[in-house]
């Protein structure tokens, strides 16, 4: 079934494209989008749908770069950068110029996935009944995913200054039919950012299924509320929705934490039972552009990241996670994604459990399970003893090991935590990304960020 469902997606990308194509025909002007043409039927906005979850595939956004680029400027004392992009190793030196091309292609593929979802949701009308809920759902989801991912990328973080006046992205919510002043959208505040993300993930909660193949469902939406919160520093609703995603979800930690992560030889595999959302990789589609990064030329990667030892000292005696490191010659690499076709885990089961086990510390509470359970559920799938009790410092280690490198959680954390990130204090401007310099030259309403 799934894999009809992948060549349903193919095909139907083919289509939009070919149905472009002859749009094209018309000869109209370049700077006009006909709607009223492009989308007429119930399938024109399931296609349109189907092309948001493509766009959001892609190497700039979940297919891996917003997870690399965040862990690249977090990461001095936990990895050597290796590689020979320039505009990499800038993010890597924490010295990112405002035309930085990885920087402004994320901002762009971002805008692309929103602008396809308020196609979708502004043709609402033409879906079938039955399927009007759900195809709401799965494009708020992804539209508010995509503006929480952006706001902590390209503003400061929520617990910097004030949110009420710090500035954080342009919200669009209808979409652009042309090229003109209305395009031109001001950055909101970092607070307005955090609410529209809000608001459409809880809708899309209402309104998803709770089963719906590799798209998003409503725990989804529920889990990335939880990773939204925590961020926010909203504990209480962190934590609830955390453990809804736990005690109602159908999803398991898998017995071996290395089942988490595809066998190399294998050119597509299913979602595990742990994974909440993932994005799908297939041959057709292109590779999990992790893998171009981390994994070693055996395993179809550059190799630019390096582990150092001192991040695998920090690991217990035993810890089975430490079996997703190995030594390539000298240098010390994850094979966490060395299938080029693996599966991109946006969300887990495991992070579910330590948000909630941080949520119930911080709010002094045992809603679904105290802290030590949760936290021994982790530690007892990786080989290692339970805790008798369980501190921040134990949840934040057992975050740093558990999650490493998938979801650019070394520079969020460090953040939220108001930690340094090398020589940096969590509020330098420098950990805070460029608005891309042509975006500002394109719309005089961009005001650029701190240092740029």
């Amino acid at each position: 079934m799934k894999n009809f469902k992948l060549t349903y997606i193919a095909a139907l990308s083919i289509l939009l494209l070919l149905t472009a194509c002859n749009k094209q025909l018309d000869l109209k002007p370049h700077q006009q989008i006909e709607q009223n043409q492009a989308i007429l039927t119930s399938t024109d906005v399931q296609i349109t749908l189907i092309g948001a979850y493509n766009r959001a595939g892609v190497a700039d956004l979940y297919s891996g770069s917003i997870f690399l680029e965040a862990d690249l400027l977090a990461t001095q004392s936990v990895i050597t950068w290796t590689g020979t992009y320039q505009e990499l190793t800038q993010i890597v030196s924490q010295t990112i110029p405002n035309d930085n091309v990885f920087i402004a292609d994320l901002w762009l593929a971002g805008y692309q996935v929103i602008n396809q979802t308020n196609n979708v949701l502004a043709n609402l009308d033409k879906v079938d009944a039955a399927e009007k809920d759900r195809v709401e759902g799965e494009a708020k989801f992804l539209r508010g995913m995509v503006y929480f991912d952006l706001v902590r990328l390209f503003g400061k973080a929520y617990n910097d200054g004030t949110p009420t006046t710090n500035l954080g992205v342009p919200i669009v919510l209808t979409p652009t039919k042309a090229i003109d002043a209305s395009s031109q959208v001001a950055r909101a505040t970092v607070e307005d950012t955090y609410k529209q993300a809000i608001a459409d993930l809880t809708d899309a909660k209402a309104k998803l299924p709770e089963d719906n193949s590799f798209f998003a469902n409503k725990f989804a939406a529920s889990a990335i509320l939880a990773r939204l919160y925590l961020q926010k520093g909203d504990y209480q609703n962190a934590l609830t929705e955390a453990n809804y995603v736990i005690t109602t979800g159908p999803f398991e930690l898998n017995s071996n934490y290395q089942d988490e992560f595809p066998n190399p030889a294998q050119v597509h595999v299913d979602n595990t039972p742990e994974d909440i959302f993932a994005i799908q990789v297939t041959p057709q589609q292109g590779t999990n552009s992790l893998n171009t990064y981390y994994a070693s030329s055996d395993n179809s990667g550059r190799g630019d990241v390096v582990i150092r030892q001192a991040f695998l000292n920090s690991f217990e005696a035993g810890d089975e996670r430490l079996n997703m490191y190995y030594l390539d010659g000298e240098d010390n690499r994850t094979s966490k994604f060395d299938n080029p076709y693996g599966n991109v885990h946006v969300v887990r089961l495991a992070e579910m459990y330590l948000i909630r086990a941080e949520g119930n510390l911080r709010r002094s509470s045992s809603i679904g399970a105290s802290p030590a359970s949760d936290i021994n559920t982790i530690r007892e799938r990786a080989g290692l003893d339970p805790l008798n009790t369980v501190d921040l410092a134990a949840i934040i280690a057992e975050r740093r090991h558990e999650l490493a490198f998938e979801g650019g959680f070394f520079l969020h954390d460090a953040k939220r935590l108001a930690q340094n990130v090398g020589a940096l204090p969590y509020s330098s401007p420098k950990l805070v990304f460029p608005i891309p310099l042509r975006e500002i030259n394109a719309n005089p309403n961009l005001k650029q960020n701190e240092g740029y």
